[in-house]
């Protein structure tokens, strides 16, 4: 049989439509918005810091939808759902669990960002700041690596998926996809993609509710929870899942959705804590919501995949002995499986050809806002990292924004390329998402505890990355050997082998950084006046002459010290300049670039502080612990009634990330919202303070 046997409904055509008619629709939307954002705001996109940052100003609504965005890839979708077909009711909570706990984390490493780090553009920067060129090197690598990888999870999963199911060409997709999202990346920079973003999430919502209102409530072969129930109980009596208690779909008894939770979980820190694209969120967003935003973040994405797998991955289970099923009366095979085709049949044998329609659409529309993130990440990364840092340190904006169009073009081929050789290899989305912590895990916690960690020496911070990454090989490598007899595509990413590396990579690099800084406890200290420079502008120092008359100076050397404000409570600095100062030529440019950057007020930093530990203390201690592992310990197969709850839980949650993610973010722009659209009526005059 082969891999696409019944999942073909659509026709070439329909594919090339899609990812063509629709990537082209984007880049003329964001044409267009990015003429009245330059014309009625005061943001531009021919400045660096706009095109980079957004100004770093963009609020916790458009932030939070921003993050749901590029966190909801088409693994989120096709590999969640897979491993709801492959391990039953535990295969989404724990999807959703182990992946939002990154991002509720992240909430902590924001706040140090606009703490400590207030003016940096990437995270290798704040390396670069702290501990020198040998360690901006090594991050610099597994940012870069990371941003590979986690790119062609995005674009390979979703061209081999929409070369199933409408017979285009899995190379072309390939290409095409990450080029049309570069096309209007280019036009907007990152303020376009969280336009881009909310678009995509509004049509994602969309999608998910036809597929849950279909599955729940109103489609002729399941239509409602007690029927999807029924069929489950066959499929678990005539395809029980091994290593399942009583080989079922409804229990949470599933040793190997525990191991392969463990695997997403280590998985999870090195696809969010070295993705620059995470952090480019959280230098983007305004200071004082910054904690807010990924808090809200984290808990709507964890409805995504726990409220769409749930119906559509247990649902593939559910319908594979229904007629409409399309490899009926043979169930999906391990290819299909592994390619992520579980949803897919789901969504065919619900709606057939509309709903191969529908799927290929909301895949799409993951796909390519997750890959509009990992555009601008990359590009970010060779402009402040490589250029400014190694080539042109005192490259104007104009040049950097040049710079960053190139890198994004740059980035989209190479990405195209590589996923192309994945394809010809056989590699697939499964195996990528499996074993990418091995390959990055040795430097995601370290990245972390160089802002969590005063401590941290420089020397740890250099090694640990790369002593992990031997730790994860070999483990790896070794486990495969052993436990399989043989090193292949298949053995190695099997979800056991690859879990042996996953936790040797991210546990050794962790625990290398701790011993390393307490035998080598020194950091690094530089006398280079550019490295000196650089720094004081990453952390937030001003210089003289980027300070407008009246503001502050470095407090270096006996410069004028901030003070605060005793009405407003902010910080005030005096200014070391004659009065009526006023920069011009390229101090006004540089002063332009960087009078947004402000340091998080220390009090309100404490506050988020404590709220973001809190959060994660009540998430780790509820839905990571308490209830699966109560739930697992138990051997508990769900009765009728719980199953009627669980499905109710997870749509409800679905509702809720979606006023999240959709109704919010209007409603805190409206202002603004308002006054463009004035602008753009004619009704007032002048450009629209955002």
């Amino acid at each position: 049989m082969s891999s696409n046997d019944g999942i073909q409904v659509l026709t070439p055509g329909v594919g090339y439509g899609i990812v063509v008619g629709i990537g082209f629709f984007f880049a003329l939307l964001m044409l267009g918005f990015t003429h009245l954002q330059n014309k009625y705001t005061s943001y531009s996109t021919h400045q660096a810091e706009e095109f980079n940052t957004a100004s770093r100003s963009v609020k916790p609504g458009l932030i939070a939808a921003g993050i749901v965005s590029s966190w909801t890839w088409s693994a989120t979708l096709l590999t969640s759902s897979t491993f709801a077909y492959t391990y039953g009711i535990c295969g989404p909570m724990w999807y959703g669990a182990m992946g939002s706990f990154q991002i509720l984390l992240f909430a902590l490493i924001a706040i140090k960002i606009k703490v400590n780090a207030p003016g940096a553009h990437t995270f290798p920067e704040i390396i670069l700041a702290r501990h020198g060129r040998v360690a901006h090197a090594t991050y610099l690598f597994n940012g870069l690596a990371t941003n590979m990888l986690v790119g062609a999870c995005l674009v390979l999963g979703g061209s081999q998926v929409v070369a199933a199911i409408s017979g285009m060409n899995v190379y072309a997709a390939c290409f095409l996809i990450p080029l049309v999202v570069a096309a209007y990346v280019i036009v907007g920079g990152l303020r376009s993609t969280f336009i881009a973003d909310y678009t995509h999430t509004v049509i994602l919502f969309i999608a998910i509710f036809v597929f849950g209102f279909q599955m729940y409530a109103t489609n002729a072969v399941v239509g409602s929870i007690d029927k999807f129930y029924d069929l489950l109980m066959d499929a678990s009596a005539d395809m029980p899942i091994a290593g399942n208690y009583q080989g079922s779909y409804l229990t949470f008894k599933s040793v190997d959705g525990l191991i392969f939770a463990i695997d997403l979980l280590v998985a999870g820190f090195s696809n969010a804590w070295l993705d620059q694209a995470y952090w480019q969120r959280a230098i983007a967003s305004k200071p004082e919501t910054s904690i807010k935003a990924y808090l809200l973040g984290g808990i709507a994405w964890y409805g995504i995949p726990f409220g769409f797998a749930t119906a559509m991955g247990l649902g593939c289970a559910a319908l594979t002995n229904t007629p409409t099923f399309p490899t009926y009366p043979n169930p999906l095979s391990a290819a299909q499986n592994g390619a992520g085709l579980s949803s897919p049949a789901t969504a065919i044998a619900l709606l057939g050809k509309p709903g191969a329609g529908l799927m290929l659409l909301l895949l799409f529309m993951a796909v390519t806002s997750s890959t509009s993130a990992e555009l601008i990440a990359v590009s970010s990364l060779l402009t402040f990292d490589i250029y400014k840092t190694y080539l042109r340190p005192h490259a104007t904006s104009q040049q950097l924004v040049r710079v960053s169009h190139f890198g994004i073009v740059l980035y989209a081929v190479v990405l195209a390329s590589f996923c192309s050789i994945l394809n010809a290899v056989n590699i697939n989305l499964t195996w990528l998402l499996t074993v990418l912590g091995v390959i990055v895990g040795g430097a995601s916690i370290p990245v972390g505890l160089i802002l969590l960690w005063d401590r941290m020496s420089t020397i740890s911070a250099i090694a640990s990355p790369w002593i992990g990454l031997t730790f994860g090989l070999t483990a790896w490598l070794v486990t495969t050997a052993k436990r399989s007899g043989y090193i292949d595509v298949t053995t190695t990413g099997d979800a056991t082998n690859a879990v042996a590396g996953n936790i040797a990579s991210c546990a050794g690099g962790a625990i290398v950084a701790t011993v390393l800084t307490l035998i080598f406890p020194a950091k690094h200290t530089s006398d280079d006046p550019v490295h000196i420079a650089r720094s004081n502008k990453i952390n937030g120092i001003t210089s003289p002459k980027t300070s407008p008359p009246g503001s502050g100076t470095t407090p270096l050397g006996g410069d004028p010290q901030p003070s605060r404000d005793a009405e407003t409570g902010s910080t005030v600095v005096p200014s070391a300049e004659p009065e009526g100062y006023v920069p011009t030529g390229n101090e006004m440019v540089d002063y332009l670039e960087t009078s947004h950057i402000q340091p998080l007020d220390p009090v309100l930093a404490k506050k988020g502080e404590r709220l973001a530990l809190a959060a994660n203390g009540i998430y780790t201690v509820i839905i990571m612990i308490l209830v699966p592992f109560t739930l697992f310990g138990t051997q508990y197969i769900y009765s009728r009634n719980f199953f009627r709850g669980w499905c109710v839980v997870s749509f409800i949650w679905v509702w809720c990330s979606m006023c999240i993610c959709v109704v919010y973010p209007v409603a805190e722009s409206w202002a603004a919202l308002v006054k463009i659209a004035k602008g753009v009526l004619g009704l007032k005059q002048g450009k629209a303070k955002s």
